[in-house]
Order: structure tokens, then C-alpha cells, then sequence
């Protein structure tokens, strides 16, 4: 014998109750949307996460070996000269004073700037400012 379906799955009376909640769930989900910036590129994509800038410093006149080798451009033996010229020269008294170390050009330098911290208003050439960014 067949399988025979109620002739009424859902009474007549509860239809436009059920077609009105439908309704206002997609008027809700919509305004949802618009206002969390699914328009405008606000919503995370999970396939690629949103790209955090790392701020990675070093100050030069303190940071150990391990430290040093973090910064882009040096190796082991630059590494080794940098805490060699400090232990014979005394500190740095500028990001500058690292192109006395052999090995260390303009090019190195400046990719290394970045990541270097201010140095202490004490190591500070006279006439500048030690608030310099």
C-alpha cells in the first residue's frame, strides 16, 4: 500500500503566520549583514586572516646575539662583528655608527633601521633630540 500524505501539512490559518516570521528573519539577517559591513569588505574572510604588522625592535647597545639575528640582512659573523665593535668602541651613539662595523653598507643599514629602538637620550650625539620617533 502507498504511502499517503495528510491532505493538510500545515492548517491554512498558521500559513501566513509562518510566511510572515520567514519574512521578518530575512529583514533581520539583511539588516544584520549591512550593518556589520558585509557591503563594504568589513566582514573576516577565514580563508585569509586579516595581516598583522609584527613590530619587531632591537636596541643595539644591549640586545644578545640571539636578538641581533632577528634583524633582516645579518648572519652569524655580522652578528658576531656588531658585539665585537660594542665590547672594543662602547655603545652606539646612533644608528649611523653601525657602518664602522665591516660588512654593514648603506643598503644593510637601512633595511635594519626599522626594527632598531631610539636610543637613551644619554647615547644621543649633542645638539639632537633624544625624542626623535
Amino acid at each position: 500500500m502507498p504511502l499517503r500524505l495528510p491532505e493538510e501539512v500545515l492548517p491554512p490559518r498558521s500559513q501566513p503566520l509562518l510566511a510572515f516570521g520567514v519574512a521578518a528573519g530575512l529583514v533581520v539577517l539583511v539588516v544584520w549583514l549591512v550593518a556589520s559591513g558585509a557591503l563594504s569588505g568589513g566582514l573576516v574572510s577565514h580563508d585569509s586572516p586579516p595581516v598583522v604588522p609584527l613590530a619587531y625592535t632591537v636596541d643595539i647597545n644591549t640586545a644578545a646575539a640571539g636578538e641581533l639575528m632577528h634583524l633582516p640582512g645579518l648572519g652569524p659573523a655580522l652578528v658576531a662583528r656588531i658585539i665585537d665593535h660594542r665590547a672594543i668602541h662602547g655603545p652606539f651613539t646612533d644608528p649611523a655608527g653601525l657602518l664602522e662595523v665591516p660588512g654593514i653598507g648603506p643598503a644593510t643599514l637601512e633595511r635594519m633601521v626599522p626594527h632598531l629602538r631610539p636610543l637613551g637620550p644619554h647615547l644621543q650625539p649633542p645638539g639632537t633630540d633624544a625624542r626623535r620617533p
